[in-house]
């Protein structure tokens, strides 16, 4: 049997509940690690210890690459600007995690798949920053936070297309030039980090997803494609290609 690739994905921050009925606790959504088990991928949840170096350092030498998710802001201080009104809940030890696993993946070649907020939280570590509210702060901008209501719970809503250059991985991977994607996110790439190429956008013009220029794989995506893999292949096909860089 083929030995399984090993993917390292950062943990979030749950403070704990006033009055000590519940401590300060790490989670992670299932569906995530649900898809990387889908291709074969082996999920390994990191915790955020941004002090401690030496045990992130012994956890990445264990890995095979890195999956970045979905999840709350990136704390605006990491590109230099102040908190907007509109920028949600931040967590600066998932940011210093995940930038330092993104150094570690960089230096190693390692493979990296990123998601919603990773793609974000991937741009700023290269150098880039990021739109805190697209609504906001671009006013010609379609909808894009398609989040979950009791009405439409469904996080598979396919709210609107992307266009994916042919000459790209995702291009490749996909085969088709405009793709129906969801969508679930209030922030957005504004300059782009050195290093990166944009491989697909939104109608309005906002990046969708970026690839790597240099590293054997390293992909990014606005939406969230681990809530596609039973409907659209390409989605699929996306996770089933990052293991196998990853293997």
């Amino acid at each position: 049997m083929p030995r399984r690739p090993v993917i390292g994905v950062a943990m979030q921050t749950l403070p704990a509940k006033p009055g000590g009925d519940l401590p300060t606790c790490w989670i992670m959504g299932q569906r995530y690690v649900e898809a990387l088990r889908a291709v074969g991928a082996l999920p390994w949840l990191i915790p955020l210890l941004p002090q401690d170096p030496d045990t992130l350092a012994g956890i990445f030498d264990r890995l095979d690459g890195v999956f970045l998710t979905g999840g709350v802001d990136v704390d605006p201080s990491r590109y230099g600007e102040n908190k907007h009104p509109k920028c949600g809940t931040t967590d600066p030890d998932r940011d210093a995690v995940e930038i330092k696993l993104l150094e570690h993946a960089t230096v190693a070649n390692k493979p990296v798949l990123a998601v919603c907020r990773g793609i974000q939280i991937l741009n700023v570590a290269r150098g880039g920053t990021l739109y805190q509210d697209v609504a906001e702060q671009v006013p010609a901008a379609m909808k894009h936070d398609y989040f979950p209501t009791p009405a439409q719970p469904s996080r598979s809503y396919l709210a609107h297309e992307i266009s994916v250059k042919a000459d790209s991985r995702l291009g490749e991977l996909f085969g088709e030039p405009v793709v129906p994607v969801n969508s679930m996110h209030h922030q957005a790439i504004k300059d782009l980090a050195p290093g990166l190429r944009p491989t697909a956008f939104a109608p309005d013009g906002i990046i969708e997803a970026v690839e790597g220029e240099r590293e054997k794989f390293l992909v990014a995506v606005q939406w969230h494609p681990e809530e596609l893999l039973d409907t659209q292949p390409g989605m699929k096909r996306l996770f089933t290609a990052f293991a196998a860089a990853a293997a």
